[in-house]
């Protein structure tokens, strides 16, 4: 894994991340059983068990084992069980049947990650610069588990008939509809996008290069529950007009009538999150959405979907850190704009464009330069962040990526179109 190293933070400072990285984890999981932790309802997701144990072999395999003179493995069965995807690092559990791992149980994984967080904490002072940033690497990484982890416990207690809420709250009244859509223009012209900060970015966000843009406008906030409603009323889920070809495919195979977790009671929309079923807030950034869904309602609405270019443009001057982001172990969902344009926290933005390399990308040497690389096939890239991803994980040069089919994750829609 090759990231844009930039500032280096001291031993301390490091330190200091890494406890609040790991001990987030131990908070979102603070509410779950052994049972909660165990199970994995589908193969895209992972038992919460899983997470956090994988996180932990991150650091233990590549800083603890590579680096410090000496050390043992926790325990020498735990490579297979945890690895996820690195072919370098040998064989490994079928992804598939993660939730078959009964044991170690979720206090023995807790174990784990108090054992590795020890070790760890006392070799850091003397820790090469490498291997200092490979502790980097892992807090981000650990943080994209994090909203992996939240998503997938919200697909599992949804397969629940009893749909139990991990966060139950007091019911929310809706504030009404948010203003009208609104849209910022963009003449067009020769812009720089990629990472260039001095500060973390992954490997796939640069190099920065220079791209070519055409006039275009990009709406100044992403589409709501609301205007989903209408869409599913206009029969926007029935008419193969506005939908790709293996998007209408899709739809016939799977049945696909409303966004995911959306369900009709006593003649209203409902939507199943963290805190339980609830009626959905028509002013609350819609979600759940695939990307065959997104381009279709872009269609239906007379729009499309911007490209990754013209999103990172357009959001290169907003904060990163604003907006609707995790904080702490809590209730997670979306929430109506406070007003004005946003770019960051809420829902994860579709865009057109093909997750692809950019020009100049080298992926690095060895197992870790398998975390990004070798992903860029078929998938389409999201930007924005979410309810669910760290506040201080995005950024404008972020690159996330999933398959036009997948909707677990919070994904949502913001519209674009020529001028």
């Amino acid at each position: 894994m090759r990231t844009r190293l930039g500032l280096r933070p001291t031993p301390e400072a490091l330190g200091a991340r890494y406890a609040a990285v790991r001990g987030l984890s131990v908070a979102l999981v603070a509410p779950l059983s052994d049972a909660d932790a165990t199970v994995q309802s589908m193969e895209d997701a992972s038992p919460a068990k899983w997470h956090l144990a994988h996180t932990t072999w991150f650091f233990e395999t590549f800083v603890l084992r590579d680096f410090v003179p000496g050390y043992r493995l926790h325990d020498d069965r735990f490579p297979f069980l945890f690895n996820s995807y690195y072919e370098a690092e040998g064989s490994r559990h079928s992804r598939a049947r993660r939730g078959m791992v009964t044991r170690p149980s979720l206090d023995e994984v807790l174990g784990y990650r108090a054992a590795v967080d020890a070790a760890l904490a006392a070799a850091l002072p003397t820790l090469p610069e490498e291997a200092r940033e490979l502790v980097r690497l892992g807090c981000h990484h650990e943080e994209q588990h994090q909203e992996l982890l939240l998503t997938d416990i919200l697909h599992l207690f949804s397969e629940n008939p009893i749909e139990p809420a991990i966060w139950p709250g007091a019911r929310k009244v809706p504030v009404g509809m948010p203003d009208a859509l609104g849209w910022i223009e963009h003449p067009g012209g020769v812009v720089e996008i990629g990472h260039d900060s001095p500060h973390f970015a992954f490997d796939c966000e640069g190099p920065r290069h220079s791209a070519l843009l055409h006039p275009h406008a990009i709406a100044d906030r992403t589409v709501t529950n609301g205007e989903w409603a209408a869409f599913i009323a206009d029969g926007g889920y029935a008419e193969p007009r506005h939908w790709l070809s293996d998007g209408w495919a899709w739809v016939q195979r799977e049945g696909v009538t409303a966004p995911l977790y959306w369900e009709r009671r006593d003649d209203a929309w409902t939507r199943f999150g963290l805190d339980g079923r609830r009626p959905i807030d028509p002013a609350a950034p819609v979600t759940h959405v695939s990307f065959f869904e997104a381009d279709a309602y872009a269609s239906w609405a007379g729009a499309r979907l911007p490209t990754e270019v013209e999103w990172e443009a357009a959001a290169a001057g907003y904060d990163p850190d604003s907006g609707n982001q995790l904080d702490v172990a809590g209730p997670v969902e979306p929430r109506p704009s406070p007003g004005g344009p946003a770019f960051f926290g809420d829902v994860w933005e579709w865009t057109g464009s093909a997750y692809r390399p950019y020009p100049g990308f080298h992926p690095a040497e060895g197992a870790v330069g398998e975390y990004n690389g070798k992903f860029m096939s078929g998938q389409f890239v999201l930007r924005g962040g979410s309810c669910a991803t760290p506040r201080g994980h995005a950024r404008a040069s972020y690159r996330n990526f999933f398959y036009p089919h997948q909707r677990w994750q919070f994904t949502g829609v913001r519209l674009a179109k020529d001028i």
